[in-house]
């Protein structure tokens, strides 16, 4: 690649990079106690907290992966962006302010406190760091696609810079300061697709004699999600169960819904993050589809998930092509900056708590060290693994992480939110049979690939079977331990569900 063709994405990135570091400096004079670290002192008012979800939640498969998915399959990926959207819905009805109302810092938190174990603490202290890992690999793998393509650079320049820039930011300033760079993130990366979609439909709108070519196997708008017959079948509901109810499972989503001042602000925070994420998701289908038309070469050459990156210059010469790829960089750069850091803010917070404040010599590190400690534990492996194994696919990896998230807590956040009967032993053993499921099928699929007929399907998109298994071995196991519920419970229970406005009676 030549200097010249390199220099947009240069110019976007270290714009983007020097943006956050700034800005999340300016949000580090607010920060001075671990509540600022763990959860904004619990003050993040809705319209900033609904942008600053909207900033994290929308990754390198959003930003990257759908435009490439639709440029592959067809039309019906566009599941993915509608169970990505969806899942905030069925979030507002049933989990966002009960968990808000539970008092808790991180989801081990809520476990403990709604069961009395540390047993189920310790389990999904796991699963919050397993999770949290596996969803931070695309991210910096999508880091690294992206400088390759705008710049050059080799592949594992991404998932360096992503995660030092992160960890400066995470580790300097925690929740308070991290708020205010993904709200600004959010913003950027809405007007990085917006402007060059606008350009280019104008231009495939002008254009007498488009390139005809298809990137599907049938040359259709709606190639299938998998196999025609059963299996495809299978594909789609397991990928709309895995998406719809993967999303309250997400650390890095829940932990922000603890920054609200109460469950009222969950759940306005929740409406304004559909609109957002539903303005988003207009995007990257319009990417897809012109890809379909002018760069159907990138799906033959398996080159995907830098359709986005490499549309416009496609589509466009001289300097207006170079202005909307700087645009489209800047964008997927921020994407993976204000996702690993929401990633990294929910894995440090559970590592400080149950690992990082009582491994040095039986010594308790002060709640803001030790925090500082876990962000940089919650960097390293998956930035190591990244850098390593970079072709894994992005989209493939993060529905992976929905799945298991599906899997796991979700069941417990339903059943400990809305089923008094739910015992420590059950959900101990919900968690393990639905994590270690999904979580060896995950294995399974980053590390063969190839058609291995049902048993590939099955294991590639395991949420259809992993989560009815999860919940029915947590609701069977508690009724087979019926004395071991919390004597606790109900009190428990009215807290969940009492409004903060709500002034309850003496007598």
């Amino acid at each position: 690649m030549s200097a010249g063709d390199a220099a947009p994405g240069i110019v976007a990135i270290v714009l983007v990079t020097l943006a956050t570091l700034l800005i999340g400096t300016w949000g580090l004079r607010f920060s001075r106690t671990t509540s600022d670290f763990l959860v904004a002192s619990r003050t993040v008012a809705p319209r900033l907290n609904a942008s600053a979800i909207g900033g994290e939640y929308l990754s390198a498969a959003s930003f990257l992966g759908v435009a490439g998915l639709v440029l592959t399959f067809g039309a019906d990926m566009l599941w993915y962006p509608i169970g990505w959207t969806a899942g905030y819905l069925v979030l507002l009805v049933l989990v966002a302010a009960p968990l808000r109302r539970s008092g808790a810092y991180t989801l081990p938190d809520f476990a403990e406190a709604r069961l009395g174990s540390r047993a189920v603490r310790a389990v999904c202290s796991l699963l919050v760091v397993a999770i949290g890992w596996l969803y931070l690999l695309p991210q910096f793998q999508g880091a690294g696609l992206t400088l390759r393509s705008a710049i050059g650079a080799p592949t594992w320049v991404g998932p360096v810079i992503v995660g030092l820039v992160v960890l400066v930011n995470t580790a300097s300033g925690g929740m308070r300061s991290i708020t205010f760079v993904q709200a600004f993130q959010y913003w950027l990366k809405l007007t990085a697709l917006l402007i060059p979609a606008a350009v280019l439909v104008a231009i495939w709108l002008g254009d007498g004699s488009p390139g005809t070519g298809s990137a599907g196997a049938a040359g259709d708008w709606s190639v299938p999600l998998a196999p025609a017959g059963g299996q495809g079948l299978y594909v789609t509901y397991s990928l709309i169960l895995a998406t719809f109810l993967g999303t309250m499972g997400l650390p890095h989503v829940v932990v922000r819904f603890y920054t609200n001042p109460d469950g009222a602000g969950a759940r306005r925070t929740t409406l304004v993050v559909l609109a957002l994420l539903g303005a988003f998701y207009l995007l990257p289908p319009i990417y897809g589809a012109l890809g379909r038309v002018y760069a159907a070469e990138l799906a033959a050459s398996g080159r995907t998930d830098v359709l986005v990156l490499e549309l416009p210059r496609l589509m466009v010469g001289g300097i207006t092509g170079d202005v909307l790829t700087g645009l489209v960089t800047a964008g997927a750069f921020a994407a993976f900056l204000s996702t690993s850091s929401g990633l990294v803010i929910a894995v440090a917070g559970v590592l400080s708590q149950d690992v990082t404040g009582r491994a040095f010599g039986g010594r308790r590190l002060d709640g803001i060290t030790a925090f500082r400690v876990g962000a940089v534990l919650a960097v390293l492996l998956p930035c190591l693994v990244a850098v390593s194994a970079p072709h894994v696919g992005v989209a493939k990896t993060v529905g992976l992480a929905f799945a298991v998230a599906a899997s796991t807590f979700c069941p417990l956040l339903l059943l400990g939110i809305w089923w008094r009967r739910l015992t420590d032993a059950g959900a101990v053993a919900g968690l393990a049979v639905g994590g270690l499921g999904s979580g060896v099928a995950a294995g399974i699929t980053l590390a063969w690939s190839g058609d291995h007929g049902w048993a590939g399907v099955l294991v590639e998109q395991p949420a259809a079977w992993s989560v009815p298994l999860a919940l029915t071995t947590m609701v069977v196991v508690s009724l087979m331990t019926a004395r071991r519920v919390p004597p606790h419970t109900g009190r428990f229970m009215v807290r969940l569900h009492t409004p903060e406005t709500l002034e309850l009676g003496r007598g």
